[in-house]
């Protein structure tokens, strides 16, 4: 297909070092006090030259083929600040990153437009958003690490990656984080986790090779989409200790790549025999590494969305 001009606002900066994987010209709007949404390039990524920041001003002078929203900010508010009303009619696509609120089931998605194509990141998430007119498509996670970092497992505790755990504690288990640390030793990481005792924010390029040190991914997260730290600790070989929830069951089984369920002293007993058994861990991780290349793969990653694109700016031109 033909090479693309996209404009996408820096809302999660994980998943945009991985869609910005994808050979087109990226451009990210950017305002002088970096507020949400404008931040940029960002510090703590190396994402390629091809992917520019443009003053937030300047954006309505480009010349765009595509529009990725992520936000019903970006979609109601944003979009009619910087773009133009050219703009405003481009092929658009709406990445839904999230699980429905403030209801699992009787929720309608904020975007009802059959013009629009939705993304999804899991089966899971579109099954449980009502999309009412909207067209959907379900893209699968992936991530753009660095392909030497492998797994050790040489600290006899567990790891755990969620930004603002306490912040949003039910949705995020941070009341299960604390209660499964009173049990097996168990590290955090992630923005803001140093006010709980953790190593707080680690640079995107050197997050993996310091958590693949840890015997064990501990994910408590209740209700969310399908946690890209998950997805990463795999791919470098890590076995995962997570909740039975959401996309989750669908990922991790149990004795082959990780351990899953809902009863918390269960995944204790799995966190203690891992901690007591790193060759039985590294089989686990070798097989969720497997199974991270086969489902998650960059390739596949890519193949997807540009079937999304061509599918957007095709279906444009012939209206």
């Amino acid at each position: 297909m033909k090479r693309l001009k996209i404009l996408i606002w820096h809302i999660h900066g994980s998943y945009l070092n991985t869609l910005a994987r994808i050979d087109h010209d990226w451009y990210l709007p950017v305002k002088s006090a970096r507020p949400v949404g404008y931040g940029g390039r960002g510090r703590t990524f190396d994402l390629p030259d091809y992917v520019r920041e443009v003053p937030a001003e300047l954006v309505r002078d480009l010349k765009l083929d595509l529009v990725i929203y992520q936000t019903p900010k970006n979609y109601f508010e944003d979009a009619f600040e910087i773009l133009s009303p050219e703009q405003r009619l481009l092929p658009k696509i709406y990445l839904e990153h999230n699980t429905p609120k403030p209801y699992a089931v009787d929720t309608h998605h904020p975007i009802d437009d059959p013009n629009v194509l939705l993304v999804h990141v899991t089966h899971h998430n579109r099954l449980m958003w009502d999309n009412c007119r909207t067209p959907t498509m379900v893209i699968e996670h992936s991530v753009a690490i660095d392909p030497s970092i492998r797994y050790s497992g040489h600290l006899e505790q567990g790891i755990t990656i969620i930004n603002g755990m306490q912040k949003r504690p039910r949705i995020a288990g941070y009341d299960i984080f604390l209660q499964t640390r009173k049990a097996v030793p168990l590290q955090a990481v992630g923005m803001e986790t140093e006010e709980f005792g953790g190593f707080g924010d680690i640079p995107y390029r050197d997050l993996h090779r310091f958590v693949a040190e840890y015997r064990f991914l501990f994910s408590p997260i209740r209700y969310t989409s399908l946690p890209l730290a998950v997805i990463e600790a795999m791919t470098i070989g890590m076995p995962v200790v997570a909740l039975a929830t959401t996309e989750l069951p669908t990922v991790i089984e149990n004795g082959e790549t990780g351990y899953i369920s809902c009863n918390i002293n269960k995944l204790i007993e799995n966190m203690r025999s891992l901690l007591a058994d790193r060759k039985e861990a590294y089989r686990l991780g070798t097989n969720a590494r497997a199974l991270a290349r086969e489902r998650f793969g960059l390739d596949r990653f890519i193949r997807d969305w540009n079937k999304a694109f061509e599918l957007v700016t095709l279906t444009a031109l012939t209206r």
